[in-house]
């Protein structure tokens, strides 16, 4: 199997995740009379490998160190967020929110509103140990395969306007899709076609290609092949072959028309979903 479109994937935020790691919710006096909730941790963990997986299987992956020095000499605006989402809790733009890269990784120090109903909700959920993990997102702009493509290190990232979450599980460990693979897929794409209720197991894998399709624009380029594929018909976004003048042209074929348009409904009930 050849690997090596590993490499030219289109860039699309990602997003890691890291067991919570010298995290810590803290009290101290804001001066006013008041206290500030000081959160402090770790969002990645470099110079240790993982696995990931793809399209087209397990690979490593390592963050190296010195990924964060760039963007953070640019000084990126980067917010601290509950699970990607939500009113922003602190944000480095305002001072509220301090990221340094260490010999550990990417330390996180955020100052935060006690008074916050979801600031309240974190502590709570925190301290009960609901919620234990880091997650950032962030765009990758140099990275390293090894030659048999079975390891990427990733050397540089941006994280303007990316972010640093707390998470109540780890985000999908790639793109969009990133579990995804053609076997779950076509099964998927056998309950769409049987009209029947779609099983708990359909519903993540199409979840995964709704993600895919919507997005970004790079990311239709994994999505559409993945569904042509299953569907046994040419992508649309391929041009076609020039038409050769002295060679008449045959009318499509039916079946070719009706998986053609198979194609279509099943991006239509995706989007529906």
């Amino acid at each position: 199997m050849d690997l090596s479109s590993r490499a030219a994937r289109p860039r699309t935020v990602e997003r890691r995740q890291v067991p919570f790691r010298g995290v810590e919710l803290r009290a101290k006096p804001d001066g006013t009379g008041g206290d500030t909730l000081t959160f402090t941790g770790y969002a990645c963990v470099t110079e240790q490998g993982y696995e990931m997986e793809d399209w087209l299987g397990p690979y490593t992956e390592v963050v190296r160190s010195g990924a964060f020095k760039k963007t953070l000499n640019e000084a990126a605006d980067v917010p601290f967020l509950v699970n990607h989402g939500g009113l922003t809790l602190a944000r480095t733009k305002s001072g509220t929110m301090r990221l340094a890269e260490d010999g550990t990784g990417l330390h996180t120090e955020a100052d935060l509103d006690p008074a916050n109903p979801d600031v309240l909700a974190l502590r709570s959920a925190m301290d009960r140990g609901d919620v234990d993990e880091m997650s950032f997102g962030f765009w990758v702009t140099r990275q390293q395969w090894s030659p048999d493509y079975d390891q990427r290190d990733i050397l540089e990232v941006n994280l303007n306007k990316g972010d640093v979450s707390v998470v109540n599980y780890g985000a999908n460990p790639h793109t969009a899709g990133a579990q995804l693979n053609t076997r779950q897929l076509a099964s998927a794409l056998r309950e769409v076609r049987s009209g029947t209720t779609l099983t708990p197991e359909a519903m993540v894998t199409l979840g995964h290609v709704l993600q895919l399709i919507s997005a970004a624009d790079g990311a239709v380029d994994v999505a559409q092949p993945l569904l042509a594929d299953i569907l046994g018909v040419p992508n649309p976004d391929n041009d076609p072959p020039a038409p050769d003048d002295d060679k008449p042209v045959d009318p499509p074929e039916p079946q070719a028309n009706a998986a053609s348009l198979g194609l279509y409904e099943a991006r239509a009930r995706l989007l529906a979903l």
